[in-house]
């Protein structure tokens, strides 16, 4: 079998903490046609040394200011060259062998355009808190409940990237949610019931500045997807939407 190459992109700033066990988690795969770009946004907590560390590892990286985390995501991926794309956050990490599957999984389905996996919850400390086991992609619980595809799950093959035009440099927390929803115009999602990622969970990412920001966002996604209809409308629709998604959840075993 020919390994497709696969580009993981990786956005970094201050991030130090997290960053090695990060970038550990993808090269310690040993996949065969990896190319991993970092773009960091100039930090100043010893994340560049870190870098250094794997820099004979990767495809390219660069520490220098920029516009946030969709400005460094862009960055990367303007300069990718793999069949296969994904995005591994600073605190992330991906579960042993999860580069393998996903190509295993792209070349025996050739149709297939955008896929994406279950992950765990951790800590800050690595800790597993819960399982992110999810349904199968269903527009109607994605816009009006949230969005339930785990990011650092989520791949996609170039083509597909590069038909919607990329991610929009507007969105600043909800530039996965855009992607995939634009994504989900032109293809069908579709789920693998495998954990391949760990999204670190802390208070930090709680704040209610980015919470604010967050739901604008989604807001804006919401508008621009969901017909025009009176509020209690779409409350009774989010409701319905929720139970529908538990419902499929209990079905599908997700919560054990």
């Amino acid at each position: 079998m020919k390994w497709p190459r696969i580009t993981v992109v990786t956005p970094s700033y201050n991030q130090g903490r997290f960053l090695e066990a990060t970038l550990r988690s993808v090269h310690d795969q040993g996949y065969p046609n990896l190319e991993h770009i970092v773009i960091d946004g100039g930090s100043t907590d010893g994340s560049v040394e870190i870098i250094r560390k794997f820099e004979h590892r990767l495809a390219y990286w660069v520490s220098e200011p920029d516009k946030g985390q969709t400005d460094a995501l862009i960055k990367g991926f303007s300069r990718a060259t793999g069949e296969i794309l994904a995005w591994l956050n600073a605190d992330d990490l991906y579960e042993p062998r999860t580069l393998w599957e996903v190509a295993e999984f792209f070349s025996g389905h050739p149709d297939v355009q955008f896929v994406y996996g279950d992950a765990l919850w951790i800590d800050t400390e690595g800790r597993i808190l819960k399982p992110k086991k999810e349904i199968p992609f269903n527009r109607f619980i994605w816009l009006y409940d949230y969005n339930y595809i785990p990011q650092p799950s989520a791949f996609w093959r170039r083509e597909l990237y590069e038909a919607v035009g990329g991610l929009d440099p507007r969105f600043d927390l909800a530039m996965d949610a855009d992607l995939w929803i634009r994504f989900a115009e032109r293809t069908r999602p579709v789920h693998v019931g495998r954990i391949w990622s760990r999204m670190r969970l802390y208070p930090e990412q709680k704040n209610q500045r980015l919470r604010a920001i967050s739901n604008e966002e989604d807001e804006v996604i919401r508008r621009r997807y969901l017909p025009d209809e009176p509020i209690w409308r779409r409350r009774l629709k989010r409701v319905f939407a929720k139970g529908m998604r538990v419902g499929w959840k209990l079905v599908w075993g997700c919560y054990w």
